[in-house]
């Protein structure tokens, strides 16, 4: 179970999953890869490639998870901006950031030529708009310290594409866009070829480093042992405090809707909004096109009205783009934001045979193949010149001011334990709803299905602790401190938490009403 039991779909999940079986037995292998987004596939074929026998495994099935709840941008710009990003790590990263996320998208291209993949990858423009007249200084200032960066093909443009027409831009030649999971499923193809095992609905829950391997062991009782492991779960499960501190789990909504063919310029669209920036591309069809419009990002937790912000979404989408027809998708996704801007990929904190890859920064595509290319030099002996800008163990020097920003707000969470709940008894949640009450002295997550009855849990996070949210777009339970996420029935969708929530049988028999006391069911 995993991030695919979300109750929203995305436009890429109307293809149909490629299933994977779980694993069923103990097995040995040079590395296993654990997580089996774009950064899990990706990393793999890069091993593959190399010679090493690879096994893959994933808490859902393949491809299912963050991964296919992306916008799918492929950018070299950076979200963050490179003004930013000169400031808190300097010339030569930013330069490292340009080099190593150009790449990336050279690579998928490289890929979908070597291994037959059609997924409609296409060269397209970047445009990056100001959202009023007062932003156009900052866009000056973000086109220099592109060029520092070594973007030298941006250049700016008097008049942006339509409907920014009437303000300048930025234009970032050589972007991409495609369809990711069409791109996944055919890396799962190329991976079966060259004999890499995947297995799905499979998920580890424990790590040990002996005798100079490591043994992975399943939530359902099974013993892989690898020379070496890399841990691309989108949140690194096997890690409590190191790297967790150091970013922070935000939610962000996409809309799909049907556009008439060459109604809006084939390109990527970013506007400079803040909080939570518009990001635009389209979707060929056959009889129209798919316009992609995502934002209104926000701290994971922090809204208890979800939909909101995807009515916000549309109203702006409908205003800027008139010819707009009917929403066919509407989907949220989780990204990490790390303090300095940049994501951890290398060498586990703690850990000498272990690797990682996580804060996406909402890039999360390019970040994954990123990853894969440095990884596949590490986990086989060698360097890379990208490792250092990466670095997981690096000090967050530079960002500290978004970083004690971040661990007070997870504090307050944590702190969440000793107030009251959201509402004064569980007789007044709606069917189909769910809270945080307070009963007997404990936080309890309670839910009412669309039958009437009660399903409660403790509050706490197994990962840390903190109160979870009711995500009430998604129907499930959001850890606004370091973004795990559980079912109704309390089982872990995504890590970094890898045990569920623990079930609440409350003594007062007023409040137990109807609540459910079937048995937990642990997350496979």
């Amino acid at each position: 179970m995993n991030v695919d039991e979300e109750r929203s779909r995305s436009l890429w999940m109307d293809l149909p999953s490629v299933e994977a079986p779980r694993l069923a037995r103990d097995l040995s292998t040079d590395v296993l890869v654990i997580g089996a987004g774009i950064a899990g596939l990706s990393t793999a074929y890069e091993l593959a490639l190399r010679g090493r026998q690879v096994t893959v495994v994933d808490r859902g099935q393949p491809a299912r998870g963050m991964s296919a709840r992306t916008s799918a941008h492929l950018a070299s710009e950076i979200d963050d901006y490179y003004r930013k990003l000169f400031g808190v790590r300097g010339e030569a990263a930013a330069r490292a950031w340009f080099e190593s996320q150009s790449a990336a998208i050279d690579r998928i291209e490289q890929v979908c030529r070597d291994e037959g993949i059609d997924c409609d990858f296409a060269r397209v423009d970047g445009y990056l708009v100001p959202a009023s007249e007062s932003d156009v200084p900052g866009l000056r200032e973000e086109l220099a310290h592109s060029r520092l960066a070594g973007f030298t093909g941006a250049e700016w443009q008097e008049r942006g594409p339509d409907p920014w027409s009437r303000l300048p831009a930025i234009r970032y030649p050589r972007q991409a866009r495609f369809h990711p999971l069409r791109y996944l499923y055919g890396l799962l193809a190329a991976l079966g070829s060259r004999g890499v095992e995947v297995y799905g609905d499979t998920a580890v829950d424990e790590l040990e480093e002996r005798d100079g391997t490591v043994v992975a062991r399943t939530t359902d009782g099974r013993n892989i042992t690898a020379r070496a492991v890399v841990v691309a779960t989108n949140s690194p499960f096997h890690l409590r405090i190191p790297i967790h501190t150091k970013q922070a789990p935000y939610r962000t909504y996409v809309i799909a809707a049907q556009i008439p063919k060459g109604a809006v310029t084939d390109a990527l669209v970013w506007d400079t909004v803040e909080p939570g920036y518009h990001y635009v591309r389209i979707q060929p069809g056959a009889d129209h096109d798919v316009l992609i419009v995502g934002g209104e990002d926000h701290k994971t937790g922090a809204d208890s009205h979800p939909s909101d912000h995807l009515d916000q979404l549309e109203r702006w989408a409908r205003a800027m783009y008139p010819a707009m027809g009917t929403v066919t998708h509407r989907w949220s996704g989780q990204v990490l934001e790390p303090s300095d801007y940049v994501p951890f990929i290398g060498r586990s904190p703690q850990h000498e045979l272990v690797w990682l890859v996580t804060g996406d920064s909402g890039e999360g595509l390019t970040t994954g193949v990123v990853a894969s290319l440095i990884l596949g030099e590490q986990v086989t002996g060698g360097e890379h010149r990208w490792g250092e800008l990466y670095e997981p163990s690096r000090k967050m020097l530079h960002g500290l001011r978004e970083y004690l920003a971040e661990n007070a707000d997870a504090a307050r969470h944590w702190a969440a334990h000793l107030g009251g709940g959201e509402i004064d008894s569980v007789e007044e949640l709606p069917a189909g709803h769910g809270a945080i009450a307070r009963i007997d002295g404990t936080t309890v997550a309670a839910y009412r299905t669309p039958g009437g009855d009660l399903k409660l849990h403790a509050a706490a996070c197994t990962h840390a602790g903190c109160v979870v949210r009711w995500n009430g777009f998604e129907q499930c339970w959001d850890c606004p401190c370091h973004g795990s996420q559980f079912s109704t029935d309390g089982e872990v969708l995504q890590g970094p938490a890898h045990r569920s929530l623990e079930p609440f049988v409350p003594e007062t028999t007023s409040v137990r009403g109807r609540a459910s006391e079937r048995e937990h069911r642990p997350s496979p």
